[in-house]
């Protein structure tokens, strides 16, 4: 196979660069010696990149599906429209308000019956003695 000896060519070129880069170094601390084993030469191979062709893949078409329908934006709304809702909901609000107050008072009052009620079945307290 082609990219194996390529692959270990590369290594090689790899081994060799990296052992010649460490000799460079050790002869540069310690100018006053030589290196005692030679750099061994390395075989230099051209390689090529290869050009892939990549196709992407066709999407099947999605089949046509209508946009949900948009509700009708409601007119703009006159100045008159607007105070007769706006009196319509203080009205509905005041309704609102004014039923909780009566359903209320009925409660307290029924509340205050029963308590009265409770205390008259109550027998009386003994008579004390002095």
């Amino acid at each position: 196979m082609k990219w194996i000896r390529e692959r270990d060519a590369l290594i090689a070129q790899t081994l060799a660069f990296v052992q010649s880069v460490s000799a460079r170094k050790d002869d540069f601390r310690q100018p006053d010696t030589v290196a005692s084993a030679p750099v061994p030469a390395a075989e230099i191979i051209s390689v090529r990149a290869a050009a892939v062709a990549f196709e992407p893949r066709q999407a099947e078409p999605a089949p046509h599906v209508a946009p949900p329908p948009q509700p009708l934006p409601a007119p703009p709304l006159r100045t008159s429209d607007v105070r007769s809702e706006m009196q319509a909901r203080i009205a509905n609000f005041r309704k609102h308000q004014e039923r909780f107050e009566r359903e209320r008072e009925e409660y307290c009052a029924a509340t205050l019956s029963k308590l009265r009620a409770a205390i008259g079945d109550v027998a009386p307290p003994p008579p004390t003695r002095k």
